[in-house]
């Protein structure tokens, strides 16, 4: 389990062998999905299973069901997730918006009605939002979150790190009490100054594999971002 006196770090798992290794590594929580050529979509039930059978690390499975953030089939979504908590998931990750970038109430308060107050994070769909602080505002009474998995902007780590910053000024805020999770083109290079604002949790997908998605999760990659967390 993670030390809250250390950062958090999240890691992408696609199956068993890079939750070992993620584990191995240091990870403190795992992303569990399918399709990264689609930017990860639920991974089926079995997979689900068998990462938790070889990990004893929390685990946030995505619950998305097509490329973008449009809900799409709710029904189907509130399935999965029934069959996820059947299965033992306990947290989750999920965000819907509609085509002007306003946040997907409707779907999303549909779908976390199916989580049993499971915890969960509101994914990268707020860098595509139209209105950022109106997308917290909206769903700050939304039982379960706690997490917003964000670049600060739809361009990455590079982009976003002034609306990272200041959304950290703001914790505590309406809306702004969920923890900042960053992630979307995150570098080593980034963490001294975002520590130094005071975000403590951190996630990573291609920077676990240096050889790309085709291989696994890289133990010693993970150890490389667990060291400079813990610095």
């Amino acid at each position: 389990m993670s030390n809250p006196a250390r950062g958090l770090l999240e890691v992408i798992a696609l199956d068993a062998e890079d939750a070992v290794a993620a584990q191995a590594g240091g990870a403190d929580r795992l992303e569990l999905v399918t399709d990264m050529a689609a930017d990860g979509l639920t991974p089926p039930r079995a997979t689900f299973a068998a990462i938790r059978a070889a990990v004893d690390i929390p685990l946030r499975v995505m619950l998305r069901r097509t490329d973008g953030f449009a809900a799409g089939d709710v029904e189907a979504l509130a399935s999965a997730a029934r069959e996820l908590r059947a299965e033992g998931a306990e947290e989750f990750v999920l965000g819907f918006l509609h085509a002007d970038g306003t946040p997907d109430l409707a779907a999303v308060e549909a779908v976390v009605a199916e989580l049993g107050g499971c915890r969960w994070t509101f994914h990268r769909a707020i860098d595509r939002a139209a209105d950022r602080d109106q997308l917290r505002k909206a769903l700050a009474e939304v039982p379960g979150l706690d997490t917003y998995l964000t670049a600060g902007a739809a361009g990455g780590v590079d982009e976003g790190l002034p609306v990272l910053l200041a959304e950290a000024a703001r914790g505590g805020e309406p809306g702004y009490g969920a923890r900042l999770l960053v992630g979307g083109g995150l570098t080593l290079a980034h963490v001294p100054v975002l520590r130094g604002a005071g975000i403590d949790a951190f996630h990573i997908g291609g920077a676990a594999r240096p050889s790309g998605w085709t291989r696994p999760v890289s133990a010693a990659a993970v150890s490389q971002w667990r060291a400079a967390l813990d610095a």
